[in-house]
């Protein structure tokens, strides 16, 4: 069940504050307060969709209240009430940022309710739409991107110093550990964000068909090339061309990279026309290209051409601490596409999925996590939940800085997490909530458990 929206009634008249919230508890999860002070210090340390406050109040007025309010990160919507309602007043009310301003003589608790109701509508139809033009914008940025890890922010930070530049980019690591969606993020935090990015998997494609697919052919090129083709370069100009697992590639296609590199022109497969391209590429691959240049598989100065920067992508069993924000980020989004209402883990699980090696990296953590989502009984994931090659997996070793032989417990994790998300939120309890896939209930009711209420 959703969670009722938060309403804080303020009145120093308690006649008034007790017969509003027990006209509106059954709708809204309310709290009241009984003069601006006391108001403002629950305001600053929660969150509250709707603030509903008396204009004349001890100490100060509802008007600085409201203003106050507003001021606040994620502000809520702010009704002003008083006993005598004139028309300078409503127009201040308005300028210090009231949603709504209701006369008490008149108020009926139907239409308050209605104008309540209406004002959330519009600021949820307000988030959407910013939330929306935020995925439009940022659709494969830094924010698909989950992790706090100290392995993690060190990769955070060089993409985003090399993504507004022209260098090529080598992406190196693990199968799983999201090379293709970092190649993504390059491309959005760069100039050429608004123009294409393209794909190619090099091992999908037979040698022949990748030097078509990636240069193109003229008609009649070869067998079964009844019209001209335009390749990848081509069709990236302007963008940027991402090719994974590039160590696959052949001899004769390495030399018509290496050249498109050093002087950014091609041929058609078929003709002698010689064609540029403006076109950034960021390569990936799984192999250790090192290796295959020494067995003479892989050209040294293609090697050298491509590795300008290279950014090392930390395997899942490097960067445990991450595991509880991925899997609850992924618990969220298959709860929601599959209509479940689930959201947490069970301290079994969890411990679980702390504990497993993850060979297929946060592929694999992405893919347990659904299958979790989908045998799941109830509104909390178990350990009966997970994939059988999770809960027979092996622990991992030792993380850096730990004793050895003594992993991570969840209860840590979590606790760890917790603080992480506090401080970089600067204490802000809704936002770090928010930040790591918890509802505010759960997250004060998990402050009370780690004794982090002083945070």
């Amino acid at each position: 069940m959703a969670e009722k929206p938060t309403l804080l009634i303020v009145d120093d008249e308690k006649t008034t504050r007790e017969g509003l919230r027990a006209a509106l508890e059954e709708r809204y999860d309310v709290y009241v307060a009984d003069d601006a002070k006391s108001a403002s210090e629950l305001l600053e340390s929660d969150h509250f969709d709707v603030l509903l406050t008396d204009f004349r109040l001890p100490g100060e007025d509802g008007l600085k209240l409201i203003a106050r309010a507003k001021s606040l990160s994620k502000p809520p919507i702010c009704i002003l009430m008083t006993a005598y309602g004139s028309e300078e007043l409503a127009v201040d009310a308005m300028k210090r940022g009231a949603d709504d301003y209701i006369v008490k003589g008149r108020l009926q608790i139907d239409e308050l309710e209605m104008r309540i109701a209406r004002a959330l509508r519009g600021q949820r139809l307000e988030t959407e739409n910013v939330a929306l033009r935020q995925q439009l914008d940022t659709q494969f940025g830094m924010e698909n991107i989950v992790g706090n890890s100290p392995a993690m922010k060190e990769v955070f930070e060089i993409v985003q110093q090399v993504a507004p530049t022209r260098t090529t980019v080598l992406l190196t690591g693990e199968s799983g550990t999201g090379k293709e969606i970092f190649a993504r993020a390059i491309h959005q935090l760069s100039p050429r964000a608004r123009q294409p990015f393209v794909a190619v998997h090099c091992a999908a494609l037979a040698p022949t068909l990748l030097e078509s697919e990636l240069f193109g052919h003229e008609k009649g090129a070869f067998t079964g090339a009844h019209e001209r083709r335009i390749g990848r370069f081509e069709q990236a100009q302007g963008g940027t061309l991402f090719l994974d697992e590039i160590g696959e590639i052949d001899g004769a296609i390495q030399v018509k990279l290496l050249r498109f590199l050093g002087e950014r022109s091609f041929e058609r497969v078929g003709s002698n026309k010689t064609l540029t391209a403006d076109v950034r590429l960021v390569a990936a691959t799984n192999k250790n290209l090192e290796e295959l240049v020494k067995t003479g598989v892989f050209r040294e100065d293609l090697f050298f051409r491509l590795r300008v920067v290279e950014i090392v992508l930390p395997p899942l069993r490097e960067r445990r601490s991450d595991i509880p924000l991925l899997a609850q980020r992924f618990l969220r989004e298959f709860a929601e596409e599959n209509r479940k209402n689930v959201n947490e883990f069970t301290a079994d699980a969890l411990e679980m999925l702390m504990n497993y090696s993850w060979p297929g990296n946060v592929r694999e953590l992405r893919t347990a996590i659904e299958h979790a989502l989908v045998l799941c009984r109830g509104e909390r994931i178990s350990a009966r939940d997970l994939p059988p090659s999770v809960r027979a997996g092996n622990a991992p070793a030792a993380a850096p800085g730990r004793p050895a032989g003594r992993d991570l417990t969840v209860k840590e994790a979590e606790k760890q997490l917790i603080e992480r998300a506090l401080k970089e939120t600067n204490g802000n309890r809704t936002l770090a909530a928010e930040k790591i896939g918890m509802s505010r209930r759960t997250f004060h009711r998990k402050l009370h458990v780690y004794h982090l209420e002083e945070l």
